[in-house]
């Protein structure tokens, strides 16, 4: 029988970790999961490598300061990660270690001097996006004709229509579609969380359409975007079918050849369009899934335009403004109201 007043070891922790915390009582996505489960194979080769303990030897003690910090270094540079894998992969380590200090107090020290690691800051890019007419053109290219070519314009509209992430999109059932009354999409987010998009007509009549041809439509677990095979599609298809279409979109809008055009991008493009079009940045947040307004604020930077609008209302400080003046008797009977 265990003996309640003795810590757990390393290996029980972490297998509680996955097996109990992650998964039962916090319901973490799978995604989720994965990525936790590669940070700590990649944690515990280094140690491995690094105290020579296997894994299942290794302590908690073990995880200390310096092997994280070194384990990080590592990632930069000999794996050639970036500042964000980075950060992902210190989140994955905090996560099992604030869990861990509840069931292990003689490590508590060592767990508060790992949890102190910052994060590390990064430049962030400046966010591309398309042009109303590029945009156009990106879902025109497809012909609609063939099924690979309706699939294909169904599926770059749906992305431009719900902002959605890639693997949004392809996770998308024929059952998330509902096209009576009011058309819309529920699409399942990052960490379980689920939204409902509502689409456009134009959207609406091409799903309708692309129902009717797809195989099998009354499968409601169905992908709605199936592959040749009938499964559904999977990142690196629906960026390759994107690229296609960028090139061919090109013949009439040849600038798009040199720019780097992913699914991302039209995600950006559906904010921007949206920010442009007047819509609220608390609702833009709801549409695209963010969990934070601040997220957000990002597209409000990109936009060239909108900060030229702003600038147009901002006289410089050596310009004498004009005083306005009513210009007959009422509107002066008006102003001194």
């Amino acid at each position: 029988m265990a003996d309640p007043l003795r810590p757990l070891s390393f290996a029980t922790l972490l297998q509680r970790f996955f097996a109990e915390h992650l998964t039962r009582h916090r319901s973490v996505s799978p995604r989720t999961v994965a990525a936790y489960r590669d940070t700590f194979r990649l944690l515990l080769l280094f140690a491995e490598r690094r105290i020579s303990k296997a894994p299942a030897a290794i302590a908690l003690d073990d995880l200390d300061a310096p092997l994280v910090l070194a384990f990080l270094d590592h990632l930069e540079a000999e794996r050639g990660n970036g500042a964000r894998t980075r950060n992902a992969r210190l989140t994955a380590i905090r996560s099992f270690l604030g869990y861990a200090a509840h069931h292990d107090l003689s490590a508590l020290p060592a767990i508060q001097r790992t949890l102190a690691i910052p994060t590390k800051r990064f430049d962030r890019p400046m966010l591309g996006f398309l042009s109303r007419n590029d945009m156009q053109a990106v879902l025109n290219a497809p012909d609609a004709r063939s099924w690979v070519g309706q699939r294909d314009r169904a599926l770059l509209t749906t992305m431009y229509n719900t902002g959605a992430r890639v693997s949004e999109i392809i996770g998308i059932r024929v059952g998330d579609l509902i096209l009576d009354g009011a058309p819309c999409v529920h699409l399942h987010g990052k960490g379980r969380k689920q939204r409902t998009i509502p689409l456009w007509r134009g959207t609406a009549t091409l799903l309708r359409a692309w129902m009717r041809r797809l195989d099998g439509p009354g499968t409601a677990n169905g992908p709605l975007f199936p592959n040749r095979d009938g499964r559904a599609m999977t990142r690196s298809n629906v960026t390759q079918r994107l690229a296609l279409w960028v090139q061919t979109a090109a013949v009439h809008q040849p600038h798009l050849l040199g720019r780097r055009i992913s699914p991302h991008t039209i995600r950006h493009t559906t904010a921007m369009h949206l920010l442009q079009s007047g819509v609220d940045i608390t609702v833009i947040a709801l549409w695209l899934g963010h969990e934070s307004p601040s997220t957000t604020h990002l597209y409000v930077e990109a936009d060239l335009e909108m900060k030229e609008r702003a600038l147009g209302h901002l006289q410089p400080p050596n310009v004498t403004v004009p005083r306005y003046r009513p210009p007959d008797a009422l509107m002066r009977f008006l102003q001194s109201l």
